[in-house]
C-alpha cells in the first residue's frame, strides 16, 4: 500500500438504534485534524454519513465508488458503538481488505467491544492526531510495526501498545482540513433544537485547550484528554479565528473546550484578545466552570461577545457535591457568580445530575429545590449515567448499584441504569422529566424566553415538552 486512499468518517447515528432522539450533527472537527495530518502523504477524503443521511446501501455504493484501503471511523459516544460497528461491518461486506479503524471517545474510554469485534482491525487509544499518521506510515509499509496507541489483532490474539502519549504542544496540530467537506452545511445549520444553538449564522466550532485537572466522578475528560491542562496559544487561536472569518465568513463561535477557564488569566488575555481584534464574534461555551468566574471575567466575556453561558453546578446538596461528585463548588459562592452572570445579560443555563449512589432523596430534592431557588433562564437536568472507564463506574459497578442487563454499549444515556434502596431508574427518569417541565415552563414569560434562545416557536416548544414527558413516562 503506498498510495494509500483513506476515508475519515462519521457513520449514520440511525444505523446503531433506528430513529433516535438524542442525535446530533457534529462539526467534523476532530477528523478534520486527522485529514489536515495525513493528506500531504495519502489520497484523504472525509464521509459524513450522519448529516448526509446516507443509508447503509449509499454507504457501500461510496466505498465501492471511492474504494479506500483505510476506514476511520469516529465513534463520538458510547450510545453510538452500534452505529461505528455497522460501519465497520459495511466496509468489511464491500471488500474485506479494507482496513477498519475505530477513534473518538469511545474508542478511548470504551475500546474493548471495538477490538473484539470481528469486522474491526485496529482501535486508536488515546489522542488520534499523530497515533493515526503513524498507523498510515505502518499499513503503508513506511514502518515495520504499530506504534503506542494502537490496538490490533495479530495471529488471532489482540495486541495493545498501550495508550498514547498526549499532544503536548498543540500549536503543532495544523487547522482542520475543510476544505475537504462542504462546511457551510454545517455552518449555517443547527445540531438541534436546543439553548446551546450558536447566536448567529454561519458559525464554528473551536477547542483553544484540552484536559482539565478537576476530579468530578462522572465526567471522562480526565482519561481522554489528561487532567493537566495543555493550551493554544493566543496567537495560534487568532489565527484560526481569522482564517475561519476570512474564508467562511463565519460570525460565532462555539468553544468547546474542557474547560474554558480552568487558567483564569490565560482566559481573560483571550478575551482581551478577541475584544483588541474586534473580532466581533458572538459566543457560547456550552461547559463553564463557574468557580473560575469573576466580575472581572464576566465583563471581559459579555464584551468580547459571549451570549450565552452553560454553567455545572451538578447538585444542590453540598455533601453530594464534596463526597460524591467531587466537585469544588461552594453553593453560596455560586449563587453569587449566577446573579453577576444574569446581571451582564448573558442568557444563562445551569445543569444539575441526580441519582448518584450513595445519595438520598432527600437530597435530590435538595437539589431540585435549588435549581427553582436560582432562577435562572434555563435549567437541564440528568439522570447520573456511568460512564465506562469513569469514578462512577467503578463506584456503581462495586456498589452493586448497576442493573444487571444494563449494557454500556448498547443503552442511552437518557435512560439511567443506577439502582440504589432510594431510588430505580424509573423514578428518576419520570421525576426529571417532570421537574424539568415544572421549574422551566410554570411561568408564561420564562417560557417565552425559552423559545427565544431555542429560535422556535412556543408551539413547537410544547411539542418538545410532551414529547419529553411521554418519552419519561410512556
Amino acid at each position: 500500500m503506498n498510495n494509500l486512499k483513506v476515508t475519515l468518517m462519521y457513520p449514520n447515528f440511525k444505523w446503531g438504534r433506528g430513529e433516535g432522539y438524542t442525535e446530533w450533527n457534529i462539526h467534523p472537527y476532530n477528523i478534520g485534524l486527522l485529514a489536515a495530518i495525513i493528506e500531504k502523504d495519502y489520497e484523504t477524503k472525509i464521509l459524513d454519513a450522519n448529516i448526509d443521511h446516507l443509508t447503509r446501501e449509499s454507504f457501500a455504493e461510496y466505498l465501492c465508488k471511492t474504494k479506500p484501503d483505510i476506514l476511520g471511523v469516529s465513534v463520538i459516544t458510547n450510545e453510538y458503538i452500534m452505529a461505528g460497528l455497522s460501519a465497520a461491518e459495511i466496509a468489511k461486506k464491500v471488500n474485506h481488505k479494507i482496513k477498519t479503524v475505530m477513534g473518538g471517545v469511545s474508542a478511548n474510554s470504551n475500546p474493548w467491544p471495538l477490538i473484539k469485534n470481528p469486522n474491526v482491525d485496529f482501535v486508536v487509544v488515546g489522542e488520534g492526531e499523530y497515533v493515526f499518521q503513524d498507523l498510515c506510515n505502518f499499513l503503508s509499509g513506511k514502518s515495520s510495526h504499530p506504534r503506542k496507541g494502537i490496538m490490533y489483532k495479530e495471529n488471532g490474539e489482540i495486541k495493545d501498545t498501550g495508550k498514547s502519549d498526549l499532544v503536548s504542544n498543540l500549536d503543532d496540530i495544523p487547522l482542520p482540513a475543510y476544505h475537504l467537506v462542504d462546511f457551510m452545511k454545517y455552518a449555517t445549520h443547527i445540531q438541534r433544537e436546543s439553548t446551546d444553538r450558536p447566536r448567529a449564522m454561519p458559525y464554528a466550532r473551536i477547542r483553544t485547550s484540552r484536559g482539565c485537572p478537576y476530579n468530578c466522578c462522572f465526567c471522562e475528560v480526565g482519561s481522554i484528554s489528561g487532567k493537566k491542562p495543555r493550551f493554544r496559544s493566543l496567537e495560534n487561536i487568532a489565527k484560526e479565528f481569522e482564517w475561519l472569518i476570512k474564508d467562511y465568513g463565519i460570525k460565532a463561535v462555539i468553544f468547546d473546550d474542557d474547560n474554558l477557564v480552568v487558567n483564569k488569566e490565560r482566559s481573560k488575555d483571550l478575551f482581551k484578545m478577541m475584544i483588541e481584534k474586534k473580532y466581533n464574534l458572538k459566543w457560547n461555551a456550552p461547559g463553564m466552570a463557574v468557580y473560575k468566574l469573576d466580575q472581572e471575567m464576566i465583563d471581559l466575556m459579555k464584551e468580547s461577545g459571549c451570549e450565552y453561558l452553560n454553567i455545572a453546578i451538578e447538585s444542590g446538596n453540598q455533601r453530594v457535591l464534596k463526597e460524591i461528585i467531587r466537585k469544588p463548588l461552594n453553593l453560596e459562592k455560586a449563587k453569587g457568580i449566577m446573579q453577576q452572570i444574569k446581571k451582564a445579560g448573558i442568557d444563562l443555563v445551569v445543569n444539575f445530575v441526580i441519582g448518584f449512589p450513595g445519595e438520598t432523596w432527600s437530597e435530590i430534592r435538595q437539589t431540585l429545590d435549588f435549581a427553582e431557588e436560582i432562577d435562572v433562564d434555563y435549567v437541564k437536568i440528568f439522570v447520573a449515567t456511568p460512564f465506562p472507564n469513569t469514578e462512577l463506574f467503578r463506584m456503581a459497578s462495586e456498589g452493586g448499584y448497576l442493573r444487571e442487563d444494563f449494557d454500556p454499549n448498547k443503552h442511552l444515556w437518557t435512560d439511567g441504569w443506577i439502582e440504589t434502596l432510594e431510588f430505580r431508574p424509573q423514578d428518576l427518569r419520570i421525576l426529571r422529566a417532570y421537574e424539568w417541565d415544572r421549574i422551566n415552563f410554570t411561568d408564561s414569560k420564562k417560557r417565552k424566553n425559552i423559545a427565544r434562545m431555542m429560535d422556535i416557536t412556543e408551539e413547537r416548544l410544547n411539542e418538545i415538552r410532551k414529547e419529553t414527558l411521554k418519552r419519561a413516562n410512556p
